[in-house]
């Protein structure tokens, strides 16, 4: 980590704006974690920050490739995100050397749990597995095996080794029990701990629901790997705290501003800026995803995605562009709807989630149509779409989400598969809120059964990609520890959890 880095952590700016450059990579040194003038209340707002904003802005192609956006008409081809000749260029800086890439946020956050422990201040070093724990399940999820035990250590290894991705899950696991042990012991919550908390303001009740939720999430994601959990199930049910509960998403309390650098990093990546002005001309909703809503008479599309700006029939405001489309001529993406409309976030002062109570009642709703907790799964499931509802601030959303609970789209009683209708009705809870979940799912249980292939007219055989290729920086300089992974194919190479 760069000095001049450090000397930014302090100011009150980085909160609510985030680093502008990469300073970490996984192959080199970071700063001596004894760094006397970091202190780890200055690390926990950027971690936080920082792996909402990935989470947030960094998934419009599983978006594309989940059927939920396409591209907006002003737009060419664009390869190979649509015809899944997937190279190891492409979003490699999911990985590393960008301010927000996976192993930049995770050296933050293990940095700052080297510097809670200096410090005894252990709440910080539960936070810290919280948010690692989080990191590295989407990095499995995107590459399978990848540097774990090695990843963080600097100069003990400038060439880290690639840990199992079936592992990796395991020691997450560990890790979040060891989190909710911190937290369950009643550490001691300072106001400077209160103050750098943005997420929970030092509430480690609200802290071991994170844990505990984020827990089933990576039992959920190999469910069917390993479809009977029952120790990793009772070490959650054991810890007595639950879930994130309905209405009470884990959101970031920084303020937000249309302002230069300080909009909702979310709407400045796919609305506009401070001023007004456009930002994202390219991802617009498929046709699909619309047609979804519309043939069953649900209205959620008109809260998830904004209008289109200059429609060709102002009958017709909410108007879809499929991935990989010949553009029609005279179209443009002001015809096509906007992919974050106003039920997610109004303007750019809006807070950002980290997890939604939305997604978390989906998941609960799952393990117990599984049987791995216990509840009645048609409550659960029903109470997830009203959440749905309610989260996204439908009019009168009570009424709404009962009477579309009884369509045929969404009735339990008359579904023939349970679990495929949970999916398809969490599918349609989550465009622009989480697109990588709807990636996660379609791959893992191959629903919904009927999401589309990209329409680009070089796509040949190709399905949508099981999992992205090792960037190119590995093969540049950790050539033996990636080389050993043997040849990737994002066609046939799946992530471990991915048997179907």
């Amino acid at each position: 980590m760069k000095n001049k880095f450090i000397i930014a952590l302090f100011s009150v700016v980085l909160a609510t704006t985030g680093c502008k450059d990469s300073f970490f990579d996984i192959n080199e040194n970071p700063n001596n974690p004894t760094e006397p003038t970091v202190k780890a209340s200055y690390l926990l707002p950027m971690v936080l920050k920082q792996t909402a904003t990935r989470m947030g802005t960094e998934y419009s192609w599983a978006a594309s490739w989940s059927g939920y956006w396409g591209r907006g008409s002003d737009f060419g081809p664009s390869l190979p995100l649509e015809n899944y000749d997937i190279t190891p260029s492409f979003q490699q800086t999911q990985w590393a050397n960008s301010s927000t890439s996976w192993y930049d946020v995770l050296t933050d956050a293990d940095f700052m749990e080297k510097k809670g422990r200096a410090t005894n201040e252990l709440f910080y070093v539960g936070a810290a597995k919280v948010m690692k724990s989080i990191g590295y399940m989407y990095l499995v999820d995107m590459y399978n095996n990848v540097p774990y035990s090695d990843a963080l250590r600097g100069d003990a290894a400038v060439a880290p080794k690639y840990d199992k991705a079936e592992d990796i899950y395991k020691d997450l696991l560990i890790q979040l029990d060891s989190a909710r042990l911190i937290f369950k012991k009643g550490v001691t919550i300072s106001d400077e701990i209160r103050n750098a908390d943005v997420l929970f303001g030092g509430d480690l009740t609200k802290w071991r629901k994170l844990a505990n939720t984020q827990a089933l999430k990576l039992l959920i994601h190999q469910s069917e790997f390993n479809k009977t959990p029952s120790a990793e199930i009772a070490k959650i049910t054991a810890d007595g705290s639950g879930f994130i509960e309905s209405n009470k998403s884990a959101n970031l309390t920084i303020a937000f501003a249309m302002a230069a650098n300080q909009v909702n990093p979310v709407y400045s990546t796919y609305v506009a800026n401070q001023n007004g002005t456009l930002a994202d001309g390219f991802n617009r909703v498929s046709n699909y995803l619309l047609n979804r809503y519309k043939n069953n008479n649900d209205i959620r599309y008109q809260y998830l995605f904004l209008p289109a700006r200059n429609p060709v029939d102002p009958n017709n405001r909410w108007v879809g562009k499929d991935l990989g489309a010949t553009n029609v001529k005279g179209a443009s993406s002001s015809q096509e709807s906007i992919v974050i409309g106003t039920g997610i976030l109004k303007d750019g002062t809006q807070p950002l989630w980290l997890m939604t109570s939305v997604e978390s009642l989906f998941l609960q709703a799952e393990a117990i149509q599984r049987g791995w907790i216990s509840g009645d799964a048609k409550m659960a499931y029903e109470n997830a779409v009203k959440e749905s509802f309610n989260w996204l601030k439908v009019a009168d959303a009570n009424t709404v989400s009962t009477a579309f609970l009884l369509s045929p789209s969404a009735n339990w009683a008359t579904a023939s598969n349970k679990l495929e209708l949970i999916i398809n009705q969490k599918y349609l809870s989550l465009p622009g809120i989480n697109n990588f979940e709807a990636y996660v799912d379609y791959r893992r249980l191959g629903y919904p059964k009927d999401v589309p292939l990209s329409k680009n007219s070089s796509i040949g055989d190709r399905k949508i990609p099981l999992r992205l290729m090792y960037p190119q920086n590995e093969y540049s300089f950790n050539s033996v520890n990636v080389k050993a992974q043997g040849d990737i194919d994002p066609q046939k190479s799946r992530i471990f959890w991915d048997i179907n």
